[in-house]
Parts: structure tokens; sequence; C-alpha cells
């Protein structure tokens, strides 16, 4: 721990300081993003200054566990809470970088998803999260992604203001820099607890800090200024880029979510890669690393109407049908087996919610109901007494992406040569068990619970 002088609990604070954390957007509740560093700890007294009084104030200390001190941390978060009456909320994560994230930049970066995911977690509408991110962290973030070969979305820097769950972050110290915020940490006689890993080379921010950064202040001392602005340009283009992006969304997409061929092969390469990016991050994802976009947009638009091309990213896929791209998320762990529907009870099944309530004659004694997927050579009857058809060839005139005909919930009726297939997902339900009053006395919802 690095030791100030006792805190002054009447201490004045700048209005260097205080202004930007006064200045947040609209919020119910405030949080602060608390590790025990010099940071966070000053925009903790900074908050717990300027609006104690104004808001509910409470602070979230994540526990990587990747750090001898880590307890100690943790500890004095507590301490420093209790000393300014603050509520406290800690969690502690297991950190494992994956295949795709190994060496100590992957063990930052996944500390980073787990930090956030617990931030997610937390915040509800209406909160708002003050991280202390400064203008050197800024720097060292614009120079990270430049070396990682990001284009202007990354090169914007981390943004001041965002959505982060159910509520939002807001990073108030953005534009100071940690100099000054260490020499009035110093002056206030606040104390803070050191991170070791800081001083490691081995993590490739820590390279920038120590071995890169100063010798670019040395040479060109207005440089977090100059990246300041570059990180704004940037910001400003991919702004301008979202807004083309949604333009030409509305001319080229559908009501059901899907790109048109067609209207994609109108754009030229710069716009057709801008709105596949836009899209894949507009419905939750990150866009993939390629390096060669041209080929993957010309094997998407181009590829034989007898070829099924597809663009593999984190959780989803972009796959082509009949003319129309689609943004699939890789499937739930769907069911083995199949499994009876109890009435009154809501079943989960994959992405899909079924449920049987009464309607019409309650009295009706209700058949056994079980839901599956297909097995093969399934028929369905439109009319009770009426004749039967393929589901296959159902499907295939019905334009059911081929993705998708495996995942439906078929659910049927009956048991043994009696048994009648009454539901294809949310595409037919039998009249017997849909309607106002269906006449088996009981209606069957079949509800998709994602998209």
């Amino acid at each position: 721990m690095t030791p100030g002088a006792k805190p002054d609990s009447g201490f004045a604070w700048p209005d260097t300081l205080c202004e930007p954390v006064r200045s947040l957007p609209d919020h119910s509740r405030l949080w602060v993003a608390l590790s025990g560093g010099l940071d966070s700890v000053l925009l903790l007294h900074l908050a717990a200054y300027c609006h104690r009084s104004r808001v509910p104030l409470g602070a979230i200390h994540v526990n990587h566990q990747l750090q001898p001190n880590a307890g100690e941390a943790e500890a004095f978060c507590r301490e420093q809470c209790d000393a300014l009456d603050i509520p406290l909320v800690t969690r502690r994560v297991t950190v494992t970088a994956g295949p795709k994230v190994s060496g100590p930049g992957g063990i930052e970066e996944a500390a980073r998803e787990a930090r956030y995911t617990v931030f997610e977690q937390i915040l509800e509408p209406g909160d708002l999260l003050l991280m202390a991110h400064h203008a050197d962290d800024q720097t060292e973030t614009v120079l990270f992604r430049l070396l990682r070969g990001s284009g202007v979305a990354g090169l914007a820097g981390m943004p001041r203001y965002r959505q982060l769950g159910a509520g939002h972050l807001s990073r108030p110290l953005l534009d100071l820099g940690r100099d000054d915020l260490v020499w009035w940490a110093r002056q206030a006689g606040l104390s803070w607890v050191e991170d070791p890993s800081n001083a490691d080379q081995g993590y490739d921010r820590n390279y920038l800090r120590h071995a890169i950064l100063p010798r670019l202040r040395a040479r060109w001392p207005g440089l977090a200024r100059r990246v300041r602005h570059s990180a704004r340009a940037c910001a400003d283009s991919e702004f301008l880029s979202a807004r083309l992006a949604e333009i030409q969304w509305k001319e080229c997409s559908d009501h059901a979510g899907r790109l048109s061929v067609n209207g994609l092969q109108q754009l030229a390469l710069a716009e057709q890669k801008n709105l596949l990016r836009w899209w894949i991050r507009e419905r939750g994802f990150h866009p993939p690393g390629i390096s060669d976009w041209r080929q993957v947009v010309h094997d998407l638009l181009k590829a034989g109407e007898d070829r099924e091309p597809e663009l593999l990213g984190e959780g989803y896929s972009l796959r082509r049908f009949q003319g129309w791209l689609y943004l699939v998320p890789d499937p739930d762990d769907m069911p083995g087996g199949s499994v009876t529907l109890v009435p009154g009870e809501r079943c989960q099944w994959g992405c899909w919610l079924l449920c049987l309530e009464q309607g019409g004659n309650p009295e009706q004694t209700l058949p056994p109901i079980r839901v599956s997927t297909r097995q093969g050579g399934e028929r369905l009857r439109f009319l009770p007494q009426g004749p039967s058809k393929s589901l296959k060839k159902w499907l295939q005139e019905k334009s059911v992406p081929p993705w998708e005909r495996a995942r439906l919930p078929l659910v049927f009726a009956g048991s043994g040569d009696a048994e009648e297939l009454i539901a294809i997902g949310d595409l037919w339900c039998s009249e017997q068990y849909s309607g106002r009053a269906p006449a088996a006395g009981w209606r069957l919802i079949v509800e998709r619970d994602c998209d």
C-alpha cells in the first residue's frame, strides 16, 4: 500500500477535478468502479465530495484473484468505503485465458471481460458507473489498438459515456493526466494499493507505459493532446459511418431483419464492409478480424445458388439463403430426445418457450403432448380428416432456412400410431389447439425467446 498523510475530511477539492465529476449524464444512482489503485480511490473521494448528498452512491470492487495482494486490495477497498460510509459490493471472479487469449496479454483481456461482466450484472436502469480512466490511459489504449491493426472504431479510444448492461458508464477524468491525479491525491493525503503486475512488462500495455510512452513524450511533449485529437477525429468518422449504415440498412433489409443480397451488391466494397460490421455490432456481437474483406464479401454474394456460403464469427455466423443474408446466433444446447408438456407449466426448449393453457372445454381429457425436433419422415395434417403432407417438403415450400429446420420444436399429441403433429415452432399450429376456443379444450402457446 502507498500511504499518504491522514486524509483530510475537509479537503477542498479543486474545480479542475470536481467539474467533470459533477457534470455527469442523467442518473438515479451512482457507482464507482473501485480497484484500490490511486485513480479509482481518488475518483471515489471525488464522487463522495460532489454527489453523496444528491443521489445514492455505491462502489463495486472486482477481485480477480490474480495477484498476491488481491485480498489486501479487497480489504483496503472495504476500509475506504467504510470510512466514507459508502456501500461496497465485492465480487470474486476466476479468470482463465482461452486459446484465443493466451499469454500475459490474454490474461489481461480475460480479466477485463470478467470485470465488465460483473458490472453488467450489477447495473440497473438509471445506474451510472464511474470509471477512473484518464488521459494517459486513453493514449495507451489508442496506441495499443493501432499496433493491433484496429480500424477507426478502435482508434476512437475509450468513449466518455456508453451503455453498459441495463445502465451506463462514464469516464469523467478522461481529459486529466495521471501526473495531475497523483499530485492531488498526495495533497489530499490519500492512500492506495499498488498492483504488482503494473510493473510487469510482459503485459503489452505495461510495455507501452514504461518502455515506449516516456520516449514518445520526451520527443513530442504534447503527445496526449495529439492522440486525443486523432481519437476524436476517428470517433467522428465512426459516427458518420454508423449513420450511413443505418440509412443503407433501411434500404437493403426487410422486416425479418435480413439483408438483401441484391441490395448489398449495389454498394461499393467499403460500404458493404461498413454495413456488415455495423449489423454485427448492432446484434451485440464483435465483427471478425478479417484482412481480406473483398474475398469474404465476394463469397457471400457471388457463390453459386447450390452453395451455402457463411462467415463465421464468435458466437454467430452470417449465412446466405434464397437471396438474403441472415445473422444466425450459435444455437443453444437443444434438449436431447423429447420432453412432455405439463399443462400450465412453461417449457424452455432451446430458445423457445412452450406452454399449454386451458381454453374452450377444460373438462376434455388432454392426450399426452410431447416436444421433439425433426427425426425424419414426419408428416402434418392441416385438417383432422384431411390428407397428410411431408414436413420436409412443407418447410422447403415455406422457405425456412436449412439451419432453422433442425432447431424447430415439433409438438405432437397422442401416443403410438395415433400420435399427430400439432405444431411446428411458431410457423403453424393445428386448429385443435389454437384460437380463442380451441376444439381440444387446451391452447398451445409457442414463442421464440431469442432472435
